[in-house]
């Protein structure tokens, strides 16, 4: 509801709040008492104000806002789902009172993620030779954005749904990159991807599909490549049993509930892809925040 960032730096009543959120003042109340319990909110003389941990992670718009925690919001609306999910082997549908925009909370939530994670990750990647990229699935662009700003004579290219393109174009422009990477509109498992790429990217995409739209989808990604070129892979890569990476089992479960055949895979899977797609040379490295970074080359 952005009670924090209706409060911002100032001291307000509950009224004052409820009327800003078009929301009921004694419910409106009630909720602000408890977040005062909770260490969210202080009150004095009958105003609510942030304390000093919410002011600088629960204002929209300041720097180190905790910008992830809608999409967590509407993640609480699948996991609700969990025991049905479970009982017939299909996620309950998404349940929320409509007043939550999922698309441009789940791309801010990557975002957040992303810019964090993105230096170590396009670190590890070996951008000799590599002129053109394609992202998969870029989402907000900003491992396309790491990938420009650590080689000169490099193009990005991402590949993401008509919904999320308009989003990701805004990324592009705030960070004043529009010059050098460029979006494509489409479905990857559906639509065409382009060609004369030197290296495609796929972070946080495999665990969206099943099995067998993973295999086709990496298949397709290699006609769209030049020779000599890399499919890059990051994802959770989980052990033959799948009890680890513990973050990865946990997060098979949140495939579970909010796609229709999303999961996680062991690097046994994913190398069964890359090869089956013509790819050699298949490596394997780890990053610190627990995804893998498998690669094929195409010769």
């Amino acid at each position: 509801m952005e009670i924090f960032t209706v409060l911002g730096d100032n001291a307000k009543t509950s009224g004052d709040v409820a009327n800003k959120l078009s929301s009921d003042e004694r419910a409106t109340d009630r909720l602000m008492n408890a977040l005062c319990t909770m260490n969210f909110l202080e009150k004095r003389n009958g105003k609510f104000s942030n304390t000093s941990f919410s002011s600088k992670f629960l204002v929209k718009g300041k720097q180190d806002y905790f910008s992830n925690i809608m999409h967590a919001v509407n993640l609480w609306d699948s996991w609700s789902g969990l025991t049905g999910t479970v009982r017939s082997g299909k996620r309950v549908t998404r349940n929320n009172d409509g007043s939550r925009n999922w698309a441009e909370n789940f791309i801010e939530a990557m975002h957040y993620r992303a810019v964090r994670q993105a230096p170590e990750d396009v670190g590890l990647m070996d951008l000799r030779n590599i002129h053109k990229v394609l992202d998969v699935g870029g989402g907000s662009g900003a491992f396309s954005m790491e990938i420009v700003n650590a080689k000169k004579d490099i193009s990005v290219v991402v590949f993401d749904l008509p919904d999320i393109i308009p989003l990701t174009q805004k990324y592009i422009e705030q960070a004043g990159l529009q010059d050098k990477i460029k979006t494509i509109k489409g479905n990857y498992l559906h639509d065409d991807l382009g060609s004369g790429y030197d290296l495609i990217f796929l972070s946080a995409i495999v665990h969206s599909n099943s099995f067998e739209e993973n295999k086709k989808l990496i298949r397709k990604c290699v006609g769209a490549l030049n020779k000599n070129g890399q499919v890059v892979i990051q994802d959770y890569a989980m052990n033959e049993d799948r009890t680890t990476p513990a973050s990865g089992a946990f997060f098979a479960l949140n495939m579970l509930v909010n796609t229709e055949g999303g999961d996680t895979f062991t690097e046994k899977e994913i190398f069964s892809w890359l090869k089956d797609a013509g790819l050699n040379r298949i490596t394997r490295k780890d990053t610190t925040h627990g995804a893998a970074q498998i690669v094929g080359m195409k010769e």
